[in-house]
This record gives C-alpha cells, structure tokens and sequence, in this order.
C-alpha cells in the first residue's frame, strides 16, 4: 500500500478536526461581533433615554415666577408678625410683674408650612396642573436598517419601558446591519439643543462624546 494512501487512511480525521475548529472560531468570532455591536447600541440606546429631561411643570419659568412672588407675600406676612411681636416686647404694660404677658395681649403666629402652602400657594402651579412627564423620554424608538417613523402614545418618566423594549429589540442585530435610535416628538431638536435645563447639553451630543470609550468596553467584553 503506498505510504501516501496509508497516511491518508490513518490521520485524514483530522483534517475535519481542523476544520471544524475554524469554523468554530468563525461562529465565535461571529457572535462576538454581534454581541459587541448589540453592546454597543445597548449602552448608547440606554444613555440617550435615562439623560432625557423630563417635563416638570415645577421648574417652568412662569411657575417659578408665580411661587417666587407667592414666597415673598408668604414672608412679608410673617415680617410684619415679627415687627408686632417685637413691639409688644418693648412695651412693658403688656407684662406682669412677673415677666408674662397680660391677659388680652397676644403674640402673633408666623404662618405654618400647611399655612404658606394653603394660604399663599407658595407650591402653586400657573401653568400645567395635571401635567405628567415623561412622553419624550418614552419615544425614543429602537429599529433595524430602516428608520422608526411616527410617535409613540406612551409615557415613561423612568424610561424603563423604552429600555426594555430597546434590549428586547436589539438581540435580532447582527454586524453589518444599521441600527436606529430615533426620537421623532417635534421637541426632540430643540430639547438636544439646551432647551430644558435639566439637559442643557442635549442626549446624543454627550453620548458622542463618551462613544469610543463605549466601543472599547464592548469589544474588550466580547472578545474572543
């Protein structure tokens, strides 16, 4: 038998071993690459939800204006109580001989805390009574090659449904793909471009910013 034939018999196995080893390595490398693109979309997705402002008619200039004027009626209400109070300390006709305060005579009483908030609405609200926040931070949309269209009726002041659909969504990702992460509420441009004070930098500008050191994470996670 010629020796050629002879080895072939005994060690040609491994030539499939060898293959199927690379093969694997492909299937890891692969998944990797996926994993590391799903990580990346993750942590950029998750960012630009938990850093979005949400509307909070407490600090809405007009409200603000109206509490200011309401804390200062509030506190020049219990100035003048002060000012009373004082003036029946420097009389002495208002007190016994002992020290007390004769029958009739009363100090006045600064306002309670229920008082400044039920008398003079230092928390009142001008503008947004009933108005719950959320809305923008709950329409951002996760989407695969083609951009999500439309607005979403949904409001998430946590952002919590907006990530778990983001993290449900993106497991169908793979390399080579394009993947979108869209707000498309008419406020979303100016609210990125400083419009709320709770995000006077925007969402995505800042993600930018920390993007490579996101890309390094994920590919050191993920490598094979």
């Amino acid at each position: 038998m010629p020796r050629g034939s002879h080895m072939t018999q005994r060690y040609g196995g491994l030539e499939g071993g060898f293959a199927e080893s690379i093969r694997s390595f492909a299937e890891q490398a692969q998944q990797a690459l996926d994993a590391t693109f799903q990580g990346i979309v993750i942590e950029v997705g998750t960012s630009v939800i938990t850093m979005s402002p949400v509307g909070n008619p407490e600090i809405w200039a007009a409200n603000v204006a109206h509490q200011e004027s309401n804390v200062r009626a509030a506190d020049d209400y219990d100035y003048r109580v002060a000012i009373r109070n004082t003036i029946i300390n420097l009389n002495q006709d208002n007190f016994t001989k002992a020290g007390k305060l004769r029958k009739g005579v009363k100090y006045a009483k600064p306002l309670t805390k229920t008082e400044r908030e039920q008398n003079f609405a230092v928390n009142g609200l001008v503008a947004g009574q009933g108005y719950v926040g959320g809305r923008f931070r709950g329409n951002w949309q996760f989407s695969i090659d083609t951009p999500a269209t439309g607005e979403l009726d949904r409001i998430d002041p946590s952002g919590n449904q907006a990530i778990a659909d983001l993290l449900a969504q993106v497991q169908a990702l793979t390399i080579g793909q394009t993947a979108y992460i869209v707000n498309n509420l008419k406020y979303a441009i100016p609210l990125e471009y400083g419009h709320s004070t709770q995000a006077p930098h925007g969402m995505v500008r800042v993600t930018l910013e920390k993007f490579q050191r996101i890309v390094e994470e994920q590919i050191r996670k993920n490598q094979v």
